[in-house]
């Protein structure tokens, strides 16, 4: 049965007196069970620390930490129910893929009949069947994190710890892994935590994510949630490839009408007035219009295939929309812009929150 997690007011500082560090600001999480969820943000943000502190290799300054209901600190790594599949796949080079899957189940004196169980059943969880006489020499990088999950997953934990994973594999094996972890997750249903830098992996992976900035947990919700309505112009840049567009200004009321101003152009969109604002808007959400007022320099033209990017540069700063795939532009082209005003994001200019 799967496990519920509660990480309440942890609080992590390194070193003491005038040269302490704060690492992790008074972290507040729920997971439930069943729960895939995503800590992201970049590096030096704490998301891994947290995680030592879940897995019991870290232990915090301050706050509480319970699995299952049951608090853990001050329990060992080892007596907490926990698996983690690390960055390097930490495999062990004389054995085979079977014993390695199985090892922890060995140390657990399980006998040897049921031990064998496992491991098939393990392995035909992630389709290495085939791999099970191997050495992890005789792998290639892709089946060396399968045999590294497999060994997590044959105990049956109640929480699953995943660090950057995929961070040693090439851009095709990354997808196949990740197709595979989401496949694993849905199939073993364990709560899982996950760390990494790469906000498409959180997007694509998570059932919920927490992005993290400076040891504080900036915004906490599903991939929609943290892509439609971002917290703060921190998580609206953070999230998204390519990232948000930002553009400052103010808006006036004029006989009904709303309008926001900004330098080199205007806005007929609904906007909160009397004050300096910051819109954001997705490179989706910005068209090209040849009749459109504002306008801009082509400055950069990126295909990708399905779509094409624009980087415009305009008074305002460069702005990048996407375009259909067969759009065709000149660098330094004069181009005009405009923006559905259905998918307005407003910050406050100073805070930068969410209005």
């Amino acid at each position: 049965m799967a496990s519920s997690l509660e990480i309440a007011g942890i609080r992590k500082v390194f070193g003491k007196g005038a040269s302490a560090v704060e690492v992790l600001k008074k972290i507040d999480i729920t997971v439930s069970p069943g729960e895939f969820l995503i800590l992201v943000g970049p590096s030096g943000c704490g998301k891994s620390t947290l995680l030592n502190i879940i897995a019991g290799l870290e232990e915090p300054t301050e706050g509480a930490l319970r699995i299952a209901g049951r608090d853990v600190l001050g329990v060992a790594p080892a007596r907490r129910d926990i698996a983690m599949v690390f960055q390097s796949y930490a495999l062990y080079p004389t054995m085979s893929v079977a014993d390695n899957i199985g090892f922890a189940l060995e140390m657990r004196k399980v006998p040897k009949e049921a031990r064998n169980k496992r491991i098939h059943e393990v392995a035909a969880m992630l389709q290495i069947e085939n791999l099970l006489d191997r050495r992890p020499s005789q792998l290639s990088g892709g089946q060396r994190q399968r045999v590294a999950m497999g060994r997590a997953l044959a105990r049956d934990p109640q929480l699953f710890l995943f660090d950057e994973p995929l961070s040693n594999l090439d851009a095709k094996l990354r997808v196949e892994m990740r197709a595979e972890i989401k496949r694993l997750h849905h199939v073993s249903g364990i709560t899982s935590v996950y760390v990494t830098h790469d906000q498409f992996e959180a997007m694509t992976l998570g059932s919920r994510i927490a992005v993290m900035k400076d040891g504080v947990l900036q915004q906490i919700g599903t991939p929609d949630e943290i892509y439609r309505t971002p917290v703060n112009t921190y998580v609206a840049g953070f999230i998204g490839s390519p990232m948000m567009n930002f553009i400052d200004g103010v808006a006036e009321s004029d006989g009904g009408q709303t309008k926001f101003f900004f330098s080199g152009g205007s806005l007929q969109v609904p906007a909160p007035t009397g004050r300096p604002v910051t819109l954001g808007q997705r490179p989706e959400h910005i068209h090209l219009d040849a009749d459109a007022a504002w306008r801009g320099e082509v400055l950069l033209v990126e295909p990708t295939g399905a779509d094409t990017y624009v980087v415009v540069k305009t008074a305002v700063g460069l702005i990048t929309l996407r375009a259909p795939a067969n759009t065709r532009l000149d660098i330094g082209e004069q181009v005009g812009m405009t923006v559905s005003g259905e998918h307005n994001n407003w910050f406050e200019k100073t805070s930068g929150m969410r209005i």
